[in-house]
């Protein structure tokens, strides 16, 4: 049971006063075991149904991640500590790709409203994360494979935690439109500019090598295999998964 049960005391200490509390059931299982169990699977990318006896029935381990999901406990938690600790002198934004298994596909209202599309690789979902100074992030944000960087940028910086005073991100979120959006906003921009632009955008260089903060992430993310590869076929139980991996890996 040791060697399985690996939430620490000090990531159960951030993650011990947002749990439920007063709930029903006779014998219930404890929490801090099931939550183990569940961040098993998602680190380990096995089946539900293969989860360690020492973690309790299998059943319990996913309808409890279910339950809790379709009531936005995970993605919440996410949201009340990068609330409490943002950090917005200088945000990065990017976005990557996750393989969608054939497992994850089959979900109520087809692909598109799973946050699945077509992309060179096939089907896939892209994950849009903005984080703060430190590289912790603060939004993910779930859409399509084939959706645009730019396009998106607006939905992902309406769900900041708090203010934004400098944005950096790559090329691919260079448009004339956004960089007015954001100056009108008073968010300094740090974004270089395409081959394809007639004037040379000035970018500073000792402020966009941050940008390797959310690069970083995207690293941290994918050390958790049912977040490399998805097998989740509804979009919110796949975000859950992503905010406990965010919390447990850059929260803790």
């Amino acid at each position: 049971m040791a060697e399985l049960f690996w939430l620490s005391d000090e990531q159960w200490q951030v993650i011990a006063p947002f749990m439920p509390t007063n709930q029903p059931g006779a014998r219930r299982k404890d929490d801090r075991t099931i939550l183990s169990g569940i961040l098993h699977v998602i680190k380990c990318g096995c089946r539900w149904k293969d989860c360690p006896s020492e973690y309790g029935p299998h059943t319990t381990v996913y309808n409890r991640f279910n339950r809790w999901s379709r009531l936005r406990f995970w993605t919440g938690m996410l949201e009340a500590l990068a609330k409490a600790g943002w950090s917005g002198e200088a945000a990065a934004l990017d976005s990557t790709y996750v393989k969608a298994q054939r497992a994850a596909h089959g979900g109520k209202g087809g692909p598109r409203d799973q946050a699945i599309g077509p992309s060179r690789a096939g089907p896939t979902t892209k994950i849009h994360v903005l984080t703060d100074v430190i590289g912790r992030p603060g939004v993910i944000h779930l859409t399509p494979g084939n959706a645009s960087d730019v396009k998106t940028a607006p939905a992902v910086l309406d769900k900041a935690p708090g203010r934004v005073r400098r944005l950096i991100a790559d090329k691919g979120y260079d448009a004339d439109w956004l960089r007015q959006d954001l100056r009108q906003q008073g968010i300094s921009v740090v974004i270089p500019g395409t081959r394809a632009r007639k004037r040379k955008i000035r970018l500073d260089k000792r402020r966009y090598r941050d940008r390797w903060r959310v690069e970083a992430v995207f690293c941290r993310l994918k050390d958790f295999r049912r977040i490399a590869t998805r097998y989740d076929k509804l979009a919110r139980n796949f975000a859950s998964a992503l905010a406990l991996a965010a919390v447990i890996a850059l929260w803790c």
